[in-house]
């Protein structure tokens, strides 16, 4: 009885002193937090963490010094063991979070909501990877360290440790396809291929790269859907990065129209076009003839705009406007189908003609064969005129 007791001393005594270092860190980091933004997130990110830490801590510490006697109570280096175990996890947890916290830290002074981010998207990049590194590597640790607290486990987690350290283990483990994957995210964050917020084209789909994570790409569609792909597949396929290199980007406008359209005033309206949009970032703008065969003429408009969804955007403006414009001032430019009718001409007699001309051909020529061996006539009684004999 004297024992319960005394634990249940020892677990108020704990449980009050960590509420009030609980109320001392949230006092000290509020005020600090009026000054510095970073106390504010830190406070905010750890606050449960460092409360579970000291909670557990003090417990331990707690049934430790009230029942110190291993050999009337064989059950407390069990209970100690479970302390241990929660000890380590809780500060795995918390490790994590500080980890968390430092690299969010440098990401403040990169901002992405400004129109030229290739820089801030590339270190963005780099530190979700690297955070998701970080926490794998830690949560191994972790692992490891409670394995090597039991007996016959030390093994076990050495063996997890080193996987954790070891080049040569992790590099035989990566012919596997889940760290293949891993190793192909490393490289998609280091290399520069795809950044978060790039706008590609893969398997003939547009969209933005919304989350790159250790074994797979998020790509977040122009119609809201979600395509996910593994990290090998931008390792080993060719796809289309529109930003690589800037955000801005040039775009074209097409149309086949008559023969009768004027370049000229199609330029001076895109002129009056582009001035009043307040998407084109004023680098380019070209009108061009890039064609003229088949009975129709191929314009092409190029225009600039400061990313994707305002080329898009600026695109499908120029298009509308100048539609409306030769609809209302030249309808004569607008493509037709020019068809020529002809009469279906009359058909030859050719055999009439044929027989004709055969018969009246060998008329001809037994008439002058007559004339060489027939009778001569005398009078002008003919052959024919003399009655036959009877």
């Amino acid at each position: 009885m004297d024992i319960l007791i005394r634990l249940l001393v020892a677990v108020g005594f704990a449980l009050l002193v960590t509420a009030v270092v609980a109320l001392v860190l949230h006092l000290v980091f509020r005020a600090l937090g009026r000054r510095e933004r970073w106390a504010a997130s830190l406070s905010r990110r750890s606050r449960h963490a460092t409360r579970t830490m000291l909670l557990v801590a003090l417990l331990w510490v707690a049934f430790a010094s009230s029942i110190p006697d291993t050999d009337r109570y064989p059950w407390r280096d069990a209970v100690s063991h479970v302390f241990l175990v929660a000890t380590i996890g809780v500060g795995t947890w918390l490790a994590c979070v500080l980890a968390v916290f430092l690299e969010s830290l440098g990401l403040h002074k990169y901002r992405v909501d400004v129109p030229d981010n290739r820089v801030a998207r590339r270190i963005r990049t780099q530190v979700l990877i690297l955070r998701r590194l970080t926490v794998a590597v830690l949560v191994i640790i972790g692992v490891g360290a409670i394995l090597l607290t039991f007996p016959g486990v030390e093994a076990a987690g050495a063996s997890v440790l080193a996987s954790a350290g070891l080049i040569s283990v992790i590099a035989g483990l990566a012919a596997q396809s889940t760290l293949g994957n891993v190793f192909a995210g490393m490289q998609l964050a280091f290399s520069g291929s795809i950044r978060v917020d790039d706008v590609v084209v893969v398997e003939q789909q547009w969209g933005r790269i919304e989350e790159i994570t250790l074994t797979y790409v998020v790509v977040h569609l122009w119609d809201d859907r979600r395509f996910v792909l593994p990290s090998t597949y931008f390792t080993s396929t060719p796809f289309e990065n529109w930003t690589r290199t800037s955000s801005e980007l040039l775009g074209a406008v097409e149309f086949d129209l008559d023969w009768r359209v004027s370049p000229a005033e199609m330029r001076t309206e895109l002129d009056r076009i582009l001035e009043t949009s307040t998407i084109w970032d004023r680098r380019t703008k070209v009108l061009q003839v890039t064609d003229a065969v088949g009975g129709m003429v191929r314009v092409r408009i190029l225009v600039t705009a400061p990313d994707a969804g305002g080329l898009f955007d600026l695109r499908c403006y120029v298009r509308e406007e100048m539609v409306d414009w030769l609809q209302r001032t030249h309808p004569d430019a607008l493509p037709v189908q020019r068809v020529q009718l002809a009469e279906p001409a009359a058909p030859a007699r050719r055999r009439s003609r044929s027989s004709e001309g055969d018969a009246s051909l060998f008329g001809e020529g037994d008439e002058r064969a007559a004339l060489f061996t027939g009778p001569i006539q005398t009078s002008d009684i003919r052959a024919s005129d003399v009655p036959p004999e009877r």
